[in-house]
């Protein structure tokens, strides 16, 4: 049976996502970085391989279990996604000058009347949302087509912030919709997306119903010259009245004079036309153009589409205002997003969290090196560098489950523990002892018996964005912008 689920649906759902951002039990949300170590391909612990792309050309992370649990092998930290770090957007689309922009329709995808061809836009689109039916001016205003001069190209670019229908001088008629905030503008607008906002002014002033354009489909023949007024706009709406032009014969145009309101469908017949003066008048068809639930501008996230909404977050060094939880020794692959992880067996809430273990050395001999393989020979134990911190003689690493980066020859996983003597790697590999006798707070990191965990439970909450990427160089100085656009 035919059937659809409608962008309503999907607009839904990012409310209900964006929603739960700042609800009082809602979720909470962290922004992950992970994979140090280059894209390989990396050997398990039976011997098979696993292809994981290069660095060049990482490979596209599957949607699965294995991989969700994957996510958090070499996740190095992650920062918490606060309301004011999310916002609706729609598809950016800069007003230039020469292009043909499509008009809003309230029928796209409807069978033409008397045929069986879907109405569509004029850059071929069967789908509001598809179309190219809004535009942001150079002041970060924007606006909505309602009508394009007959698919002729726009050469004005529109301006002001008024709350009535604008009109250019290259004959497109558009309307105000809202003006990005410079916050908007700085956290909330790249290269392919912008922010989606109602502004209040005008959402007070839209009329639900009201009719602003009205659209020549057929220009008849045979009519009385002459502009005919006060034609009613028959439908479930009431006031509204147009007067048409005819010239030769034909409809030229149809003017607005009341808009009305409450209208969902609405007509003009040509009998309505000669009724008014156009005698003779046979074959015109006009079609009204309703507005969106609450008038234009009522609701600009519904009325643009915004079923995407944009994550902004930003790595600040170190971030040591939240504990210096975010290595800078190291670079990160992979980005992704986490709903409700715990750290230490309950609810996380911590701004930052670190995602690698740390041991606490003595008796130190040489330097670790970033992404050098680590063992303990006691246990067995296998991992990768994440950072050596010289200073305070703390080594921080991952286990992943692949050899020489987490399993052992047995293809086991064994954590490191106790007193035995954790080794690098070449001809003279650094080593030194887990102080097993430190349990205190150096340089923010809880030990217990020279060992920390980290501060992440491994594979709690639910993974809901994987991102491989090629790599990025982290520094203490440098601020890492990350945008998530998560469609729905």
């Amino acid at each position: 049976m035919p059937a659809i689920i409608t962008n309503k649906f999907r607009i839904h759902n990012s409310e209900q996502f964006k929603e739960s951002f700042s609800e009082a039990s809602g979720n909470t949300y962290y922004l992950g970085i992970g994979r140090a170590m280059p894209f390989n391909t990396a050997t398990r612990g039976d011997g098979r391989t696993d292809n994981q792309g290069t660095d060049v050309l990482p490979i596209t992370p599957a949607d699965n279990l294995n991989a969700e649990s994957f996510t958090f092998d070499d996740l190095l930290a992650v920062k918490k996604v606060a309301d004011t770090d999310t916002a609706f957007v729609a598809p950016r689309r800069n007003w230039t000058t020469g292009t043909t922009y499509d008009i809003y329709r309230h029928d796209y995808g409807e069978r033409i009347t008397g045929t069986t061809t879907q109405t569509s836009a004029n850059s071929g689109v069967f789908n509001l949302f598809d179309a190219n039916f809004y535009v942001l001016n150079s002041a970060r205003n924007v606006y909505k087509c309602l009508d394009n001069n007959n698919n002729a190209a726009s050469t004005v670019e529109p301006t002001g912030t008024d709350t009535i229908v604008l009109s250019t001088a290259d004959g497109y008629k558009w309307k105000y919709m809202y003006t990005m905030s410079a916050a908007e503008q700085s956290n909330f607008l790249s290269t392919d997306f912008m922010a989606v906002s109602t502004n209040s002014s005008v959402s007070s002033n839209a009329v639900g119903g009201s009719i602003d354009i009205v659209k020549i489909k057929t220009a008849g023949s045979g009519g009385t010259d002459g502009t005919h007024t006060n034609i009613p706009i028959r439908g479930d709406g009431s006031g509204g009245v147009v007067s048409v032009t005819v010239t030769s014969g034909a409809v030229t145009s149809v003017a607005v004079t009341t808009a009305g309101t409450g209208y969902t469908f609405a007509t003009i017949s040509n009998a309505q036309i000669v009724a008014a003066g156009a005698t003779n008048l046979v074959g015109a068809e006009l079609d009204v153009i309703i507005p969106p639930k609450g008038g234009h501008g009522f609701n600009a996230v519904q009325e643009l589409g915004a079923f995407f909404v944009m994550t902004n977050t930003s790595l600040e060094g170190t971030e040591s205002a939240n504990s210096g939880d975010v290595s800078v020794a190291n670079d990160f692959r992979k980005v992704c997003l986490i709903r409700d992880p715990k750290s230490g067996g309950s609810a996380a809430s911590a701004n930052t969290l670190r995602a690698t273990t740390a041991i606490k050395l003595t008796g130190v001999s040489g330097s670790f090196s970033v992404d050098e393989k680590i063992t303990q020979s006691s246990t067995g134990a296998v991992g990768k560098v994440i950072e050596w911190d010289s200073t305070n003689a703390i080594l921080f690493f991952v286990q992943s489950r692949h050899s020489n980066e987490g399993v052992d020859a047995n293809g086991n996983q064994v954590a490191f523990s106790g007193a035995g003597q954790v080794s690098g790697e070449g001809g003279t590999p650094p080593t030194g002892t887990p102080d097993t006798t430190h349990s205190a707070t150096t340089n923010n990191v809880v030990f217990n018996s020279g060992y920390s965990v980290p501060e992440i439970d491994h594979d709690s909450g639910d993974v809901l964005y994987v991102e491989n990427r090629a790599p990025i160089t982290r520094a203490a100085d440098q601020t890492e912008n990350i945008k998530l656009i998560i469609e729905f």
